[in-house]
């Protein structure tokens, strides 16, 4: 596999696959990690990962899960084609594809409500939070440049099944503007369960899980912890991970 510049490869410690990043771009982090865990997708699933970025969710799903299809949108040529690279240094053409697209635009080639599953870890920062050059990479995957979390919500309606599910992690301050979004576009809130950085500090993440056209009924999973009072990772982290502690 040839590689651009400021690209390397990584081990993700998974089914021996590996992934390529590009160090001057947003590489991922464990955000990724946790929504990837926290999806439930049975192995005869079709699933949407939109803004899927270096191809990272759709690596750690089939890694962990084994859905029968999972399709990554992205909006960016140059990441979309990094992430189309790493779907074939993993030999995963058959069961993985990314569409170099806007997501506004996917109900002109995947028809509406056919998918089983959508995930998502979209840019956290409204497009307003900030200085932001709207041209570089790093800030369209963090800002709401490319798209806004009501556009998030919207498409991920439309491309689900009735009682279809969709599986987001954002920052907890959105949390009302989520569920607002949720309900406007018949996604029913399910299950959410916070990430704090270490117990005794406020969230940093939140995980979200909704049912298209789903009952009224929300349940709250007990918090995760990422790092333990001696500052290592806890255990369930490591888990999550597939690390073994030493």
């Amino acid at each position: 596999m040839d590689l651009n510049a400021n690209e390397r490869i990584e081990d993700l410690q998974l089914k021996d696959l590996r992934i390529i990043q590009n160090t001057e771009w947003f590489c991922f982090g464990i955000d990724a990690v946790l929504l990837s865990d926290f999806a439930e997708i049975k192995k005869n699933s079709t699933v949407v990962d939109l803004g899927t970025g270096t191809g990272i969710i759709p690596l750690l799903l089939w890694g962990k899960k084994e859905p029968k299809k999972i399709i990554g949108v992205e909006i960016q040529k140059e990441v979309a084609d990094m992430a189309s690279r790493s779907i074939c240094l993993n030999n995963l053409e058959n069961s993985i594809e990314i569409i170099n697209l806007d997501m506004n635009h996917l109900n002109q080639i995947i028809p509406l409500h056919s998918i089983d599953v959508v995930v998502v870890n979209p840019p956290y920062v409204e497009f307003n939070g900030g200085n932001v050059n709207p041209k570089s990479n790093k800030a369209i995957s963090r800002h709401e440049i490319s798209c806004s979390l009501e556009d998030v919500v919207r498409v991920a309606s439309g491309l689900l099944r009735h009682s279809g599910s969709f599986f987001m992690v954002h920052r907890p301050h959105r949390l009302v503007d989520i569920f607002c979004l949720m309900r406007k576009y018949k996604v029913e809130p399910k299950t959410i369960r916070f990430v704090h950085p270490k117990a005794g500090q406020q969230p940093n993440m939140v995980l979200v899980k909704g049912v298209k056209a789903g009952n009224s009924e929300l349940k709250i999973k007990k918090p995760l912890f990422v790092h333990g009072e001696d500052g290592q990772y806890t255990d369930e982290i490591f888990e999550i991970y597939g690390m073994e502690r030493k």
